[in-house]
């Protein structure tokens, strides 16, 4: 079923309101009203956007002119103004299978891959000092809950929508028309894989049974475990949470057996002959430069990624507030990560001494178990490793899933209904199997010596630009909202905090510019070269919106404009197809299944 979504179609954005009721306004006088207009006020539609400019609630200006409510005014969500973007879902097609626990997992199961294993020893490398070290795994969890209270409040004006930055980013920001949908969407799907932890994966489960680790063994290994990932993800929704919350327990469990060990470290109890040696002088040897800061910063966010991870299932949270129940569940991981995190990487200054931390590259939790352990630690330390990549990986996978459902049923991939589908297993199959295939593309195609350090840079810097771009559309939306009459979010977070989060986020581009002292670069090759890449990437989304936006209509003589398809298992999406000005058929602008 397809019908178009013009610019009074009312369907697309959904917003949270007070269960409070104001008292019913006085009828208004719709004929003085029709003598100013050109058109009769007969259409509903018209008439609610008439009454729209007047700043009265949806719901009561509907009863004002004599129409029945566009929903029942004891509902929390209302529709209002169209945007570009994807149509409401009801009832949601997905299922309710995400509880308290599992929101936390899939956050824990995100947070907790390769990063706290690989990145501190990189991170010394730039600031120079354990001090400054162990002060970033302070700082970073704060612009992470500044960050969380900004999810929350864009969360509660979409509490039926899942993909999160999909769905912010396109309601903050509908003009110009497609473009940052556009941009967001091409780099959502081209950074959606998850080869280094697949990899990562590899190497250790390999390493763990003293099997020989050659390109095609490990490549073999990969891509198995991508397939058996993402299949669980691809078969049951149920399972796959059932599994996440299985690994992350266990790794968890891991993380405090390292805390533990370290505890047993600074108590003198284990083999270490001086503990204390690296906590002398905290801050000596301490850079300043910016380019060395912002990439510690970098790396730091890298270790939290995930804290977010349950905002992309909103729509699958087993509440009744899914938006306070995912707040809570972001509350709970981050504390929980931020205190294991830092008490882990105490435990490494104090096994390790500084300079083999510092010249470690990805190896310092191997040569933590190394010191404390002996050769026993060599085959302990890979099962964990492994066990945290496997869950990671299918934490990941469910998350970004719903990004590019999302991104599909804006109409800005091609078969919008195939992407948006959830036949035959009532989970988003055709998002899935995308991810899976980019993921094992990138295992066969992107081995290098750099590969870890500059896909991480690369996938950030875009993702700061976004991030940027979601803080000041807090605000954006804010004022939308009090134009159009609505009541602020109960959740609406303080403008320090959003301040503080656009902040860091504009820092994070700004800061990686300066050039870092010599030795102290975490790549090889020229240290800004992911900043041009990303910077690239953007300009080519800004490239192919033009062309296919602006120019190829121009030429063709057509408009774009936007309908609404409905499967036959519910699903909805939107199709952008092509309007002539001279031919009456229209003929869809990306392939449609």
């Amino acid at each position: 079923m397809t019908e178009e979504a013009g610019p009074n179609n009312f369907d697309s954005a959904s917003v949270h309101l007070s269960l409070q009721q104001p008292a019913r306004p006085a009828r208004i006088d719709t004929t003085s009203l029709s003598q100013s207009l050109s058109c009769p006020l007969d259409h509903p539609q018209i008439k609610n956007a008439v009454f729209q400019s007047l700043h009265i609630k949806p719901w009561a200006r509907r009863m004002s002119i004599g129409l029945p409510p566009l929903v029942d005014p004891t509902e929390v969500e209302f529709s209002v103004n169209h945007v570009v973007g994807a149509p409401s879902e009801r009832p949601d097609l997905l299922g309710r299978e995400v509880t308290l626990l599992s929101a936390i997992m899939l956050n824990v199961g995100q947070i907790t891959g390769s990063g706290i294993y690989s990145v501190p020893g990189v991170m010394l490398n730039s600031v120079g000092s354990v001090g400054l070290l162990l002060l970033y795994w302070v700082l970073g969890p704060i612009f992470a809950f500044a960050g969380l209270g900004i999810y929350s409040e864009l969360a509660s004006m979409f509490p039926h929508r899942s993909g999160a930055e999909v769905v912010y980013l396109e309601q903050a920001y509908p003009k110009p028309r497609f473009l940052v949908s556009t941009a967001f969407a091409v780099t959502a799907v081209l950074t959606s894989f998850s080869a280094s932890n697949a990899i990562v994966f590899a190497q250790y489960s390999l390493s763990a049974f003293d099997v020989p680790i050659t390109d095609k063994s490990q490549t073999l290994v990969a891509i198995g475990t991508v397939v058996l990932t993402v299949g669980s993800v691809a078969i049951s929704t149920k399972w796959a949470l059932r599994a996440v919350n299985v690994l992350s327990v266990f790794k968890i469990a891991s993380l405090v057996f390292i805390v533990v060990t370290g505890l047993a470290v600074l108590s003198g109890s284990t083999r270490i002959k001086d503990p204390w040696a690296n906590f002398h002088n905290l801050f000596e040897g301490s850079s300043g430069n910016p380019n060395a800061l912002a990439t510690a910063f970098v790396k730091t966010n890298h270790a939290f990624v995930g804290w977010h991870n349950a905002f992309n299932v909103l729509a699958e949270v087993k509440s009744k507030d899914p938006v306070r129940t995912v707040r809570k569940a972001g509350r709970i991981s981050l504390f929980l990560v931020t205190v294991l995190f830092l008490f882990i990487n105490i435990a490494y200054v104090a096994a390790v001494p500084r300079e083999e931390i510092r010249h470690s590259g990805q190896l310092v939790a191997v040569l933590f178990f190394r010191h404390v352990f002996g050769s026993t630690g060599s085959k302990i330390f890979p099962l964990l490793v492994a066990c945290s990549c496997f869950g990671n990986i299918i934490a990941v996978t469910i998350g970004q899933a719903r990004i590019i459902r999302e991104v599909a049923r804006q109409g800005l991939l091609p078969y919008p209904n195939f992407f948006s589908s959830i036949k035959p297993f009532g989970t988003p199959l055709g998002p899935v199997a995308l991810k899976g295939f980019l993921t094992i593309l990138v295992i066969v195609a992107i081995p290098a010596k750099d590969a870890f350090n500059f896909v991480l840079d690369l996938a950030s810097y875009p993702a700061m630009v976004f991030n940027s771009a979601m803080a000041a559309g807090v605000w954006i939306l804010r004022k939308r909202r009090a134009i159009a009459g609505i009541l602020p979010s109960t959740l609406q977070a303080r403008n320090s905090l959003v301040l503080l989060y656009l902040s860091s986020c504009i820092l994070l581009l700004v800061m990686p510019w300066v050039p870092p002292e010599p030795g102290h670069a975490d790549v090889s090759f020229w240290y800004a070269t992911y900043c041009v890449a990303g910077l690239g990437l953007l300009a080519c989304c800004g490239l192919y919106y033009w062309v296919w936006i602006i120019v190829l209509p121009k030429r063709g003589g057509y408009e774009i404009v936007e309908e609404i398809e409905e499967s036959p298992d519910g699903a909805r999406n939107t199709k952008l197809v092509r309007r002539y000005k001279t031919i009456s058929d229209q003929q869809p602008l990306l392939q449609s299944s």
